[in-house]
C-alpha cells in the first residue's frame, strides 16, 4: 500500500507538456549560447595564439599570458559545469522527471525551478550537499 501511495505521489509531480514547452526551449537555447561561447574562449586564450610561438617574450609578457590563460581555464571548466546542469535538466523533461529532486524524489519549489530551471535537486539536498 505505502508503495503504491509513494507512486501515485510521483505522478502528481508531472508537469504538462504546455508548461514543459516553454521551459525545454529556454534550456535549450541557453545550452546552445553557453556551448557558443565556450568555442568563442578558445580564441580569448593566449596559449592558442600562434604568434606567440614566433615572439620571445619578455618575462611580464609570459606571466600576462599565464595569467589569461588561467582565466580561460576556469572559465571554461564553469561552463563545461553548467553545460552538464542543464543537458542534465533537458533530460529529466525528456523523461518525465522534471521538477523532481534526482537526490531525494520530491518535488522541487517552484519558485526555485522558476529562477534556476536548470536544477534537478531540491534546496534542502542542495544545503546539505554545500555542508
Amino acid at each position: 500500500m505505502d508503495k503504491k501511495n509513494n507512486v501515485s505521489q510521483k505522478l502528481k509531480f508531472l508537469y504538462p507538456s504546455e508548461v514543459l514547452k516553454p521551459v525545454r526551449e529556454y534550456l535549450s537555447g541557453k545550452l546552445f549560447g553557453l556551448e557558443k561561447r565556450k568555442q568563442e574562449l578558445v580564441t580569448e586564450d593566449p596559449y592558442y595564439d600562434k604568434s606567440r610561438l614566433d615572439d620571445n617574450a619578455a618575462i611580464d609578457a609570459d606571466a600576462a599570458e599565464r595569467v589569461g590563460h588561467m582565466e580561460v581555464s576556469a572559465l571554461r571548466r564553469a561552463m563545461d559545469k553548467n553545460i552538464i546542469q542543464v543537458r542534465k535538466a533537458l533530460s529529466r523533461i525528456k523523461f518525465g522527471k522534471y521538477g523532481i529532486c534526482e537526490k531525494c524524489a520530491k518535488m522541487i519549489d517552484t519558485d526555485r525551478l522558476m529562477v534556476f530551471p536548470e536544477t534537478t535537486i531540491c534546496i534542502t539536498c542542495e544545503r546539505k550537499r554545500e555542508k
